[in-house]
């Protein structure tokens, strides 16, 4: 993949469900919109939102389909999978993260939300 490194240790993060790894992929204040359109989380709602999901779901694993970076701002396109009562739900994604002193700064993800949620059903 290429990817920075920063983007890396974050994947590596999500997929181990270690929240402190996690987060300090991230600036000090970051911002994750969850699913574009809809308004990002933006500082300690970032670390609740990965605490929350890291609680429900037994398992993590964000695959990159295809990665490109320029400059501060890497591309992926992944197949996020979760599994919850050990049944998988995956979600196909395109996440756009910007970069500031080899930290993620902001993720903005872009996902179909009714996929999700029916894929999701009582899981």
């Amino acid at each position: 993949m290429t990817a920075p490194a920063a983007v890396v240790r974050f994947l590596d993060a999500v997929a181990a469900r270690d929240l402190e790894a996690v987060m300090a992929c991230f600036v000090e204040e970051p911002r994750y919109a969850v699913a574009v359109p809809h308004p990002p989380l933006v500082g300690v709602a970032v670390r609740e939102m990965f605490d929350g999901l890291f609680q429900k779901a037994e398992k993590v694993r964000w695959d990159v389909v295809s990665a490109t970076a320029a400059d501060d701002r890497v591309w992926l396109e992944r197949v996020d999978r979760f599994w919850f009562d050990g049944r998988e739900v995956t979600i196909e994604c395109a996440g756009v993260f910007e970069l500031a002193d080899g930290r993620i700064r902001e993720v903005r993800d872009y996902v179909d939300m009714q996929t999700w949620r029916d894929r999701r059903g009582t899981a």
